[in-house]
């Protein structure tokens, strides 16, 4: 997946502005659980948010480790919630209408 453009990560975060984390991760970090969580959730919504909890001084560690694993883009941090995304690759199966190609 190629890199997202300015404009639409910031058209995705406007996208999950009334969002809830939908996967948290406590003081285990990125446990095998909290990725399989997070692998299904994308799976299923293509973006979501992720409630860091205990981790505000290496959420950008946690990110990196995150995009690397999952083959996600983290497209904001604010506070203690991570904004992730990831395309489903079945364009039969896209969850979300975007205005914009981010295929290639």
């Amino acid at each position: 997946m190629r890199r997202l453009t300015g404009a639409q990560r910031r058209h995705l975060r406007g996208m999950a502005h009334h969002l809830r984390p939908i996967v948290h991760l406590g003081k285990a970090g990125l446990s095998d659980a909290a990725v399989a969580g997070i692998d299904d959730a994308l799976g299923a919504h293509e973006l979501i948010k992720v409630r860091l909890v205990d981790h505000a001084e290496d959420r950008r560690e946690l990110a990196a480790a995150l995009e690397e694993r999952l083959g996600c883009e983290v497209v904001g941090i604010v506070g203690h919630v991570m904004i992730v995304f990831r395309r489903n690759p079945d364009p039969d199966r896209h969850v979300l209408k975007l205005p914009f190609d981010i295929e290639g």
